[in-house]
């Protein structure tokens, strides 16, 4: 049942998008940063107060969860940990009794000593449910940040000039322009590959994708695989 309404509810905001008045908008930004400020101290009772009864939560791993299993796992933040997130970029749009928002989200944490950051991009179906706003569905999703390249020499760079084949119809060539290699596929734009660690590379634009290189046992690259999400295209060198 909760997954019809939530899709219909949706089919309805996509269909007729109309940005949320400015005072709403402002008032629902107010409501998720106090959400995002519960989480580092395990505030459960925010959480508790905002969520439908039906709720469902997908974090950045994709576990879905209910709300039962949310409020379960919400725990203050560990000895050595500590942190804040901070709304950045902040959308609503309106349809009725539902509100669909768009907002991202800037962490910053101290990890035992060291600084780290992230980004999350969080998509949210509120409802007005007998006058009082509910979260129906959460989903975080953590945004990809393109690595520091690593610096290669121009020798090491030159072992993987060539080119490779997936198929008889799909081939791929590399070369080196300067300190910097390219990579074209036949039929589509050539781009810059970037060194993440020694047979590791990636693509600016395709984060989600790297290109692990493969040597024989004297060391001579002979291929690479394409892996996204733990799947892999794999590419032959052409002799």
């Amino acid at each position: 049942m909760f997954s019809f309404i939530l899709h219909a509810a949706l089919f309805v905001a996509l269909a007729n998008p109309l940005t949320a008045s400015p005072d709403i908008t402002q008032q629902f930004r107010q409501r998720d940063q106090a959400l995002l400020d519960a989480i580092a101290p395990g505030d459960v009772a925010v959480w508790d107060a905002a969520l439908a009864a039906d709720a469902i939560y997908v974090d950045e791993n994709g576990v879905v969860m209910s709300r039962v299993d949310f409020l379960k796992q919400f725990t203050p933040l560990p000895a050595g940990a500590s942190g804040t997130l901070a709304i950045s970029a902040y959308s609503a749009h309106q349809s009725g009794d539902v509100i669909t928002v768009v907002h991202t989200d800037d962490e910053d944490e101290l990890y035992h000593g060291q600084h780290l950051k992230a980004q999350y991009l969080m998509t949210e179906t509120w409802q007005n449910q007998n006058g009082s706003w509910k979260l129906l569905l959460i989903h975080a999703y953590a945004v990809l940040k393109e690595p520091e390249a690593a610096v290669l020499s121009i020798s090491d760079l030159d072992e993987y000039v060539g080119r490779y084949s997936a198929a008889s119809d799909l081939s791929y060539t590399i070369r080196r322009e300067g300190d910097h290699l390219i990579g074209e596929r036949k039929g589509r734009p050539a781009t810059p590959l970037k060194a993440e660690v020694r047979d590791v590379f990636f693509v600016s634009a395709q984060l989600r994708t790297r290109k692990i290189f493969d040597r024989d046992r004297t060391g001579r690259v002979i291929g690479f695989v394409d892996r996204r999400e733990g799947s892999d295209l794999v590419w032959k060198r052409i002799p």
